[in-house]
C-alpha cells in the first residue's frame, strides 16, 4: 500500500476536529495547520442591551459556527428560558447545527445544493422585504459587509454585534517549510481571510498543489494569488470537503459517514 496523502487543512480550533475525522477516515493523513485563533471579546453595554430585548428581535442571523457557540453562551446567561419570539437564521449547516444542539431551536438555512454563503442566505424568500423588522446579526470583527447591508437596504433595523475576533498567526517553522515545499496533495480551505494570509507562506510549489475551497467567491480569490489546480467543494461542511478530497486525490469516501460529518 502507498503512502497516504497528507491534506493540510487550517480549520481553526475544535472546528478542525470533525473535518480530520472525515479526512483520516479516506485513508489520508489530515495535518490541522495553526495559523488563526478565534478569541472571544469582552462583554459590552450594546451586548448586554441586545442580550436583554432578545426577545424583541424578529429575526436572529448568525454568520459561523463560533459566532453561534457565542450566542448561545450569552442567552444561557440571561435567559433560562428561551424566549420563544426570534427566528434563527444560520449562513451554513455547521452553524445551524450548532443553534439547534446548544438551543434547540429550528434555524432557516441557505437553500439545499446551493452552498454555503451570505448570497444563498440571502435568496430565502422570509428575508426579501422586512419592513422595520428588528434583526440581530452575530459575527465576528470584521468580515464581508454583504449581510448586514442587504439586510438594511431590504427594510431591516439591524443590531449588528461582533462577540469574537479571528487572530491570524504565521505558521511554525516546520508548517512553513512544508507549505513552501509543496510537501502535501491538497489545501483545504474556506476562509478568504485564511487564503489571503498563507500566500504569504506560498512558492511555485505550493501554487502547484491541489486547492480545496468551499465556494466559487474563494475560487476566483485563490485564481488571483496564482492557485492553479483549484477543486469547489459543494459547500463548507466536513462531508462536502472531504468530498472534494476523496474526488481530488482518487480516495474512496465510502467509508465516511456523511450523515454524521454534514453536522460537523
Amino acid at each position: 500500500m502507498g503512502t497516504r496523502p497528507r491534506i493540510v487543512i487550517t480549520r481553526p480550533g475544535r472546528r478542525a476536529v470533525p473535518l480530520v475525522r472525515a479526512i483520516t477516515a479516506l485513508g489520508a493523513e489530515a495535518m490541522p495547520l495553526e495559523v488563526m485563533r478565534q478569541e472571544v471579546l469582552p462583554e459590552t453595554q450594546a451586548m448586554r442591551s441586545a442580550w436583554l430585548d432578545f426577545d424583541q428581535f424578529a429575526k436572529a442571523v448568525v454568520i459561523s459556527p463560533f459566532a453561534a457557540e457565542c450566542l448561545a453562551e450569552a442567552l444561557d446567561r440571561y435567559w433560562p428560558q428561551l424566549p420563544v419570539g426570534p427566528h434563527y437564521y444560520a449562513v451554513g449547516g455547521a452553524t445551524a447545527e450548532v443553534l439547534h444542539e446548544r438551543l434547540g431551536v429550528r434555524v432557516h438555512v441557505p437553500p439545499t445544493g446551493q452552498g454555503d454563503s451570505s448570497e444563498t442566505l440571502l435568496s430565502l424568500p422570509s428575508l426579501q422585504a422586512l419592513d422595520e423588522q428588528k434583526i440581530l446579526l452575530v459575527a465576528g470583527e470584521g468580515g464581508r459587509p454583504l449581510l448586514a447591508d442587504t439586510l438594511e437596504t431590504r427594510g431591516a433595523r439591524l443590531t449588528r454585534l461582533a462577540l469574537y475576533r479571528r487572530i491570524l498567526v504565521a505558521p511554525d517553522d516546520a508548517s512553513a517549510g512544508m507549505l513552501a515545499r509543496g510537501d502535501f496533495a491538497a489545501l483545504v480551505v474556506s476562509s478568504g481571510e485564511m487564503l489571503e494570509h498563507l500566500a504569504g507562506w506560498c512558492t511555485q510549489a505550493t501554487l502547484n498543489r491541489t486547492l480545496i475551497i468551499s465556494s466559487q467567491r474563494l475560487a476566483t480569490l485563490a485564481g488571483s494569488l496564482g492557485f492553479r489546480d483549484l477543486r469547489v467543494a459543494s459547500g463548507a461542511t466536513p462531508a462536502a470537503l472531504a468530498a472534494a478530497v476523496a474526488e481530488a486525490c482518487d480516495l474512496d469516501d465510502a467509508d465516511v459517514d456523511h450523515d454524521d460529518l454534514e453536522k460537523g
